[in-house]
């Protein structure tokens, strides 16, 4: 029986390893009858002739070592797009990602059809400043195409030195053909969690990732700001992270239930994870945008808030990574990155390859808004008459202070030109503000 004494689950493609415990390899023939018995064994006969024959009379010569490997490789693709065998090399790079810094792109990749796509680019990181988005499909890495290429060849080839180039050539959705974007690699340090206010209600926190103070950090903003009467939680391209974070973000809206479980075929996999009512914050009213570029843990978070009801969820169909892999090693030097259970939201529905439906779908766009061109030309006037009277005055240099002093605070504020320039946040807002007067008028 597979049984782990530690591990260190992730929800998500930023983190998808596990604490590195060894696992027995079980028996091929452990409690199986006599028919199963022969069928395995010749199973494994003609898989001893295949290798003898490629070893015999494959135009290269290949060592059975390199044989083995490159069957390993074949069988762990063709299981699901997230297990992976990793040789030598694989395997000390996924020791330095989880350990150490390193030099990247700062983009979250994963396999969708066979092709390798754009999950999400993380904010203030190269491949966002680059203009990288989720859904762009990357067809080449500098001169190598990514067909038949699996996910951690391309997250190897992706990751190099702080300050070197690497040049990407994607396909994305209703342009006439590839484009070619140069990105610098550069250490990837992320704010995970950041907040901002829509007038004096609204409390924004923008989620980018779950890393090990997501829950931390939303608990403080929540007590800095006693007096927010909504909340929106903006999970946009958030491609996931530590599941012990997604279920602590639940937990702080939802005082009872399943927040989701985790069910796979060895008994010891299964996990199901409550809810408790001590710190809920459970009045307060919640919306949460989600898109395409939403995976893993933050579908968790969305998935579990939708069936406890708790919040409304704004925007477009999440991707659909619903699935837990673990690392095991099978030596000193190589592990096998493998898919063990899949997780199941409280109504019992899966994620994976489905992801999470929005209540309302709201495509990401500007809002349309038509000028009244008499009172903006007035308005202009107005403007320029202050101006030139301030230049008789000679509180010029005064007034551009105080304008600067505007600008500094209004980092921290959602204002209406924002709005209109995010029409998915726009429709999250009015449907907040209705949720709030309802509960008030209660």
């Amino acid at each position: 029986m597979m049984k782990r004494k530690k591990s260190f689950i992730a929800a998500g493609f930023i983190s998808t390893f596990a604490a590195l415990t060894i696992v027995g390899a079980p028996s091929l023939f452990a409690k199986n009858d006599a028919n199963t018995t022969v069928s395995k064994l010749e199973a494994l006969s003609k898989f001893t002739r295949v290798i003898g024959t490629v070893e015999k009379y494959y135009v290269d010569d290949l060592t059975i070592n390199e044989i083995i490997n490159k069957a390993i490789k074949g069988l762990m693709t063709n299981l699901d797009a997230h297990s992976s065998f990793l040789d030598a090399k694989s395997f000390k790079e996924m020791k330095i990602q989880t350990s150490g810094e390193f030099g990247g792109l700062g983009i979250t990749v994963g396999m969708r059809d066979g092709a390798l796509t754009v999950i999400a680019p993380l904010e203030g990181t190269p491949a966002y400043r680059a203009g990288i988005k989720a859904g762009d499909i990357i067809l080449k890495i500098d001169d190598k195409s990514t067909l038949n290429m699996t996910l951690d060849e391309a997250v190897s080839l992706m990751r190099g030195k702080p300050k070197t180039k690497i040049t990407l050539t994607i396909v994305r959705k209703n342009e006439p053909k590839p484009i070619v974007v140069t990105i610098i690699r550069d250490i990837i340090k992320i704010e995970s969690v950041y907040t901002k206010k829509v007038g004096d209600d609204i409390l924004y926190i923008r989620v980018v990732s779950f890393d090990k103070k997501v829950v931390h950090d939303i608990k403080k903003a929540l007590t800095e700001n006693p007096h927010a009467k909504g909340l929106i939680i903006d999970l946009r391209n958030n491609p996931g992270g530590l599941l012990d974070q997604a279920v602590g973000m639940v937990d702080l809206f939802v005082d009872k239930g399943v927040i989701v479980s985790q069910k796979g075929r060895v008994k010891d996999e299964n996990q199901v994870y409550k809810a408790h009512a001590k710190g809920t914050y459970k009045d307060i009213p919640i919306v949460v945008l989600v898109n395409g570029g939403s995976a893993s843990a933050s579908e968790i978070v969305s998935g579990s808030l939708q069936d406890h009801r708790r919040a409304v969820i704004v925007g477009e169909k999440t991707f659909g990574k619903g699935s837990v892999q673990i690392i095991m090693p099978i030596n000193k030097s190589e592990a096998l990155r493998l898919t063990i259970a899949r997780y199941y939201l409280p109504s019992g529905r899966t994620i994976q390859a489905v992801g999470v439906t929005p209540d309302i779908k709201v495509a990401f766009g500007k809002v349309s808004v038509e000028e009244d061109h008499f009172s903006l030309k007035e308005s202009q006037l107005k403007e320029h008459l202050k101006s030139e009277l301030e230049k008789i005055d000679g509180n010029g240099a005064a007034k551009k202070s105080e304008d600067e002093n505007l600008t500094k605070k209004s980092d921290k504020i959602i204002t209406q030109e924002d709005l209109y320039n995010d029409n998915q946040l726009k429709e999250g807002v009015d449907i907040l503000k209705a949720l709030i007067i309802t509960q008030e008028r209660r």
